[in-house]
């Protein structure tokens, strides 16, 4: 409702979609309906038919429809499809119900963005220099994050998630205010991209 067009705007760079399919997923979610979708889950594949049972829509850098594939039985785990891949949407008149143990808010928690990797979830933590270390106070990178200072002025943000892809896009914009400490797989893909840029984010 706040990104009506006289209240709101989102300005920046944004993936594409179809608008269709947009209002295909958003009335299944509404109905508990079932959506028979087009989609291509890798760029060297044709895209397939697939009848899934929708729980939520997560909004970031990309979108991604969280569903339960039907072919799959009833106790399928959740996948994220991903909007912009998502070639046709179709609302269909079966139903079905949603596990009421589901929680997106907590689901969505998984991940510092819309995308979130099993293999990729654990401890997080982040070092901001003295400098940087107010501009960093002013921001929630996780809604589970812990903050400590530490002796030397620097801030260290603490969370458990993954999606180590968004973390170094957002990361880059601090340029080498900032210092990944763990994991060290995030901090290896951090290292050599680390820029001084005239202002932080």
């Amino acid at each position: 409702m706040l990104e009506a067009p006289v209240h709101a705007a989102r300005p920046g760079p944004r993936p594409a979609g179809d608008e269709e399919v947009v209002e295909a997923i958003y009335e299944a979610l509404k109905g508990c309906n079932l959506l028979r979708i087009l989609y291509r889950k890798r760029e060297d594949e044709a895209p397939r038919e697939r009848v899934v049972a929708p729980h939520g829509l997560l909004l970031g850098v990309r979108r991604y429809l969280v569903a339960r594939d039907t072919t799959k039985g009833p106790k399928a785990t959740l996948q994220h499809y991903r909007v912009e891949e998502i070639y046709h949407a179709e609302l269909l008149d079966g139903t079905f119900e949603t596990d009421p143990a589901f929680d997106l808010k907590k689901h969505a928690e998984k991940g510092v963005g819309s995308y979130e990797s099993a293999q990729e979830f654990g401890e997080v933590v982040w070092r901001f220099r003295p400098d940087a270390a107010p501009q960093a106070r002013r921001y929630v990178f996780h809604p589970t994050q812990t903050t400590e200072e530490a002796e030397d002025g620097s801030l260290i943000v603490k969370f458990r998630a993954s999606g180590y892809l968004e973390m170094t896009w957002h990361l880059y914009s601090w340029g080498d205010a900032v210092e990944v400490v763990a994991p060290l797989r995030l901090r290896e893909m951090v290292h050599d991209y680390r820029r001084t840029f005239p202002a932080l984010p």
